[in-house]
């Protein structure tokens, strides 16, 4: 069974081929992140503009590279939420119109699921990613972490999953972000805040991790902390405009800094995700989403739970098709609901 999966839920247009749920025979991605750096950030009607542009070259890079035509395509999965509307609305009116003039199956993804779904290939002749050993195995925690989410979800099966606790406020994503603003950084946030803290010292300042109920998260007095401790770093109080901290900040406070929200973000998330480990017993964890690519988060979660973790290809922790194809065959072979292609919408606030 082979499944072209589109995703244009964000910044990304990206489009794959998957054959039965484990094998990644094409992934291409077009970025606008280029578009969105001048304003430090995603603007959506930009992003929607480029998905318009680049969509239907990316959907024939994939089935080029996967050396397929239609006629090997047994359907097509589409990300219907969470995203942006204006992006969103381009792939599903996109793969609507391909299904009917195809005559393709329709699937709705939930773009949060599929991000743990990248977590089931295994294998590729694509050159230079490093697939899995091996599919996860039920029941599975998994650590879902974004730039819009911040969950821990246990997974009994396929399509039967609870979701144990979630941010209440600002995800790790978002958070890496603002820390980044503050701080000067470049955007993204996440990587450059990464760049910045692998040369500064993690235990240079202290600062607090919320305490929520059980499995909730929250990073949004963890990104206050920052503000207030990069103010008191050059002398100033609470008054002080943000917009000004990176002219007045030394390099080295900016590593200190970041290396310091950084540990405690981090350090939150794995202290949930132990705590869950120990309460469920798991026979597998999976990370997923655009910081699972953080290599200390990936250092902290294998030196402190007890079962050792496959990490996907850092390549397949950011938005792609392959995990919307993925889920895809999974939703085909398993006879979940097909989406009608004539009436599918957008959901912009899905969650799990």
């Amino acid at each position: 069974m082979r499944i072209l999966g589109i995703e244009t839920s964000c910044d990304e247009t990206a489009a794959a081929v998957v054959e039965d749920g484990r094998r990644l025979l094409s992934n291409a991605v077009a970025s606008s992140m280029d578009l969105h750096v001048q304003y430090g950030g995603v603007v959506p009607e930009v992003a929607a503009r480029s998905h318009i542009e680049v969509i239907l070259p990316i959907i024939q890079q994939a089935l080029d590279d996967a050396g397929c035509t239609w006629a090997d395509i047994d359907g097509i999965a589409v990300t219907y939420g969470a995203g942006l509307g204006g992006s969103l609305l381009i792939g599903v009116l996109t793969a609507r119109t391909l299904a009917i003039a195809h005559s393709k199956p329709l699937y709705a993804i939930n773009h949060v699921e599929a991000h743990v779904y990248a977590n089931f290939l295994t294998e590729t002749s694509l050159p230079g990613l490093a697939m899995r050993m091996e599919q996860p195995s039920f029941p599975m925690l998994a650590i879902i972490v974004s730039g819009g989410h911040t969950q821990l979800v246990l997974f009994r099966d396929h399509f039967d999953y609870t979701l144990l606790g979630q941010t209440q406020d600002d995800a790790i994503g978002e958070a890496f972000d603002k820390v980044a603003k503050i701080l000067g950084l470049p955007y993204p946030g996440g990587p450059s805040v990464a760049k910045a803290a692998a040369q500064g010292n993690p235990t240079a300042f202290r600062l607090p991790k919320a305490k929520m109920s059980k499995y909730d998260f929250s990073f949004s007095g963890l990104k206050t902390a920052v503000l207030r401790l990069a103010q008191a770093q050059i002398g100033e109080d609470y008054g002080f405009p943000s917009i000004k901290l990176p002219g007045r900040l030394s390099v080295a406070q900016k590593r200190d800094i970041a290396a310091s929200f950084q540990r405690v973000a981090i350090e939150t998330v794995v202290d949930k995700a132990k705590l869950a480990c120990d309460e469920f017993a798991p026979s597998s964890i999976v990370i997923a989403g655009g910081v699972a690519a953080n290599a200390d988060l990936r250092r902290q979660l294998t030196d402190r739970l007890h079962i050792a973790i496959e990490y996907p290809d850092i390549r397949l922790c950011t938005d792609n098709g392959a995990m919307v194809a993925a889920l895809g065959c999974f939703k085909a072979s398993l006879n979940q609901p097909q989406a009608d292609p004539y009436s599918l919408g957008i959901e912009p606030n899905l969650s799990m």
